[in-house]
């Protein structure tokens, strides 16, 4: 069965890059022919619509030469839409079933909030898709409300569990370390992070806060104005975007993971960190509940709740017991629940399902 799958660039900032890069060399391979088309890099506009524009033209390619059995486009809100708009008109009009795997988080922004001829949009171009992909149930019900629920499968995100990265943080005494891993601006919490930052450093003078990730260029200088004004220098890291050897080591050393986010879908990040056996401290948005058991794992607070992360991460940093706690169920959860394997057996299956259900209709 030959399956074109529309992705970021790997080396892309984000969850959609890394869950595709967890397909890469996976069995997924072996039972499929996978082409992938890039279609999204970092960079200037320039470079963006190059890209774009390459990808176009290289599915175009693919589909009048080795003409594939089914697309699987990776999109989100906002401009990735629109950008993904040109594959999904043309697979509808080369009759290819089409898999749309939706990553994104402000509903409210891109559809809710939405004039009616921007509302009638997405619905046309949805409703051209054969199934769509939600990261939760929240998600499945809120797109729902564009097309039929029987549309709609539930695929949640995966994690890699790394046994002994785990074993050796049970060992280590705590190095009273708080990582963040991702995009730092409004969306994800960052500019609530300085006020939890001084809270938490009264109580305990030498945490670190290891802000991992960037923004845009104003969203970081304003976070790191912050940052000053509060007179935290000396608690807080920027080390910028991390991946492969310097992701590792953060999340090695740290001792919780902190994503205080007001929209999510199912963050990789968080499934990331419980992979490393990490408490997690973030909010009850998108898929996160799920995953971040309030208790059980870490915490799950209201958005923008300063008082509830601090008090939970400064009962963490100074309970060993209660973080150790939290650090065997972490891993449990992804361990038992949220394995690569898991995620690519459902995955095959709406492949398989597609695939028959298109024979039929030829019958």
């Amino acid at each position: 069965m030959k399956v074109c799958m529309i992705v970021q660039s790997p080396m892309v900032k984000g969850g959609i890059a890394a869950v595709v890069n967890g397909y890469r060399g996976s069995r997924l391979e072996e039972e499929f022919d996978i082409t992938y088309i890039e279609s999204y890099k970092d960079g200037g506009k320039l470079t963006k619509l190059i890209k774009a524009i390459q990808g176009y033209l290289l599915f175009i390619k693919t589909l009048l030469g080795d003409k594939p059995d089914l697309v699987h486009i990776h999109s989100s809100f906002g401009p990735s839409f629109y950008r993904k708009l040109p594959f999904i008109y043309m697979a509808s009009w080369f009759g290819i079933p089409i898999i749309n795997h939706i990553h994104g988080a402000d509903f409210d922004a891109f559809f809710m909030n939405a004039d009616k001829k921007k509302q009638k949009l997405i619905k046309k171009v949805y409703g051209k898709c054969d199934k769509l992909i939600a990261l939760s149930a929240e998600w499945k019900e809120r797109l729902s409300l564009i097309v039929p629920e029987s549309k709609i499968v539930i695929i949640e995100n995966y994690s890699i569990v790394h046994e002994e990265a785990f074993n050796e943080k049970m060992k280590r005494p705590c190095n009273n370390q708080v990582l963040f891993l991702g995009e730092l601006g409004h969306r994800k919490g960052g500019y609530d992070i300085p006020s939890v930052v001084a809270i938490v450093a009264k109580k305990i003078p030498d945490v670190k806060f290891i802000l991992c990730g960037s923004g845009n260029e104003s969203d970081e200088k304003a976070i790191k104005e912050l940052v000053k004004e509060k007179s935290i220098e000396k608690n807080v890291e920027f080390p910028g975007w991390v991946r492969d050897e310097k992701k590792d080591e953060v999340l090695c050393n740290a001792d919780i993971f902190f994503l205080p986010s007001y929209n999510e879908g199912m963050p990789m990040s968080i499934l990331d960190a419980m992979g490393y056996g990490l408490p997690v401290v973030s909010t009850n948005v998108g898929g996160i509940p799920k995953i971040v058991h309030d208790k059980e794992n870490g915490a799950c607070c209201e958005p923008g709740d300063i008082a509830g992360f601090s008090k939970s991460i400064i009962s963490l940093l100074c309970d060993k017991k209660l973080r150790d706690t939290a650090s065997v169920a972490s891993f449990d959860i992804v361990k038992k629940g949220y394995s690569l394997e898991a995620h690519l057996a459902l995955l095959e299956k709406v492949y398989y399902n597609i695939k028959n259900e298109n024979r039929k209709n030829e019958d």
